[in-house]
């Protein structure tokens, strides 16, 4: 029997190592949705000791929501005396602070116009705290953003945690706005995916989680150690977390929920992301180095950070961006530089990069939609519905962004917050009929 003449061509070869590649890298994180689902939620055992906490709050502007975010924390199903609210108010021009030491909290306001943003707020504010209370008044501080709400059993969740013995930890990041907009609902999904199918998976498997914004926590030991806080860069969080990869910190995960406020419009949705995208390029390039020996000395989480900053959209757009090149410049050749097969190849691979990104993120939505309906309220069913289609576009969007990321200058600029809602408002809103 005659054997049919397969053609292999350069293009051929780059598409099938480029597809390799993805499979091998990110297969973990197929493992991860797998693990996510069957096993459920993770439960902590029982802490041993009640810890005493310190909440940190790095505040610019934000007298419309602080009070409420300042309050979630007082009410705490948790022994008042072993916690205290602090908030550092950060070049402020409206009543922040005024709004903060009437809810409750602790103030320190902040005028340093040079070095302005989250990451320098929280620097004053943990030395501060060391300063005042002693350096082993606190076990550990929680961080979270001035937009945020607690569920009233937060605290007692991320004292299992501390409880543990980690160093550091997570929780998980519920909307407070998810039916605002089709944004809103996009960035709710993302990061409830984040909490079931990546940081419950990982502490299911015994490995290494990464904290993400708001919500997380660092030991007193850690902060004595730097003597403050000693990441600057864009992303902060991502930055710890990569960090505390390389360097054998274990960070744990608690399904402690929280509520965060995401951007309602597109553009502000850009601006965030824009900054993120570039805190990742940051982090990435300043330690790529110390994860690969992480990684060569066995250790997974060294990897599985490096995946998660390492752009991995860049080379999507290379694999639209060499095959269009082929096929623009093979239409042109009569023949000669490509074949009618090879060009047909490249259609195909530019059709089914846009496919399968699309069907990907319609999955993880769907999954996600269905697994944690219990934790998205709101009004309206049909935004439930319509972000499992909406959101792999919001998805998409990503791809201009990681080109212009890399050459854009990116400053830190922060959000307007508007949503003044209690735990209870947000918690018992009711879905409606369309």
């Amino acid at each position: 029997m005659e054997l049919s003449r397969v053609s292999i061509t350069p293009i051929a070869v780059f598409n099938f190592v480029l597809w390799l590649f993805f499979t091998l890298c990110f297969f973990y994180q197929i493992v991860y949705f797998v693990i996510g689902y069957f096993k459920n939620e993770i439960v902590l055992p029982k802490a041993k000791k009640q810890h005493r906490f310190a909440f940190m709050i790095a505040a610019h502007n934000e007298e419309v929501v602080i009070a409420q975010l300042v309050k979630s924390i007082l009410t705490q199903k948790y022994p008042r005396k072993l916690f205290d609210v602090y908030v550092v108010a950060d070049a402020c021009t409206d009543k922040t602070a005024k709004r903060a030491r009437e809810a409750g909290a602790i103030v320190f306001e902040r005028d340093d116009l040079a070095r302005k943003g989250k990451s320098w707020a929280l620097d004053m504010g943990f030395n501060n705290v060391l300063h005042d209370k002693g350096e082993s008044y606190y076990d550990a501080f929680i961080v979270f953003d001035a937009d945020n709400l607690l569920s009233r059993d937060y605290l007692s969740e991320m004292n299992k945690l501390l409880d543990l013995g980690y160093l550091a930890g997570t929780s998980l990041r519920n909307s407070k706005n998810f039916d605002s907009s089709w944004v809103s609902a996009a960035n709710a999904i993302w990061f409830l995916r984040e909490a079931r199918y990546l940081n419950n998976a990982r502490m299911l498997l015994n490995t290494s989680c990464a904290i993400s914004g708001s919500g997380w926590m660092v030991s007193t030991d850690i902060i004595r150690g730097m003597q403050g806080w000693d990441f600057h860069l864009l992303t902060e969080d991502i930055q710890f977390s990569t960090f505390c990869a390389a360097h054998g910190i274990k960070i744990g995960y608690a399904p402690a929920e929280f509520y965060d406020e995401q951007p309602v419009t597109f553009k502000a949705s850009w601006i965030q992301r824009m900054r993120w995208t570039k805190g990742f390029y940051q982090v990435f390039f300043s330690y790529v180095g110390d994860l690969m020996k992480g990684i060569s000395k066995r250790s997974f989480a060294s990897y599985d950070l490096l995946m998660t900053v390492g752009p991995a959209m860049l080379l999507t757009l290379m694999s639209a961006l060499v095959n269009s090149v082929y096929l623009f410049i093979g239409m042109f050749s009569n023949g000669f530089l490509a074949t009618a097969d090879e060009l047909s190849m490249c259609v195909g691979s530019l059709v089914m990069t846009f496919v399968s990104i699309y069907l990907v993120f319609f999955l993880i939505a769907a999954f996600t939609t269905c697994t944690e309906r219990k934790r998205i309220h709101a009004k309206h069913k049909w935004r439930v519905i319509t972000n499992v289609f909406t959101f792999p576009l919001w998805q998409m969007t990503y791809i201009p962004i990681t080109v212009i990321a890399l050459f854009k200058k990116v400053e830190w600029v922060p959000t307007k917050h508007e949503f003044a809602l209690s735990v209870d408002e947000v918690t018992g809103l009711e879905d409606a009929k369309p």
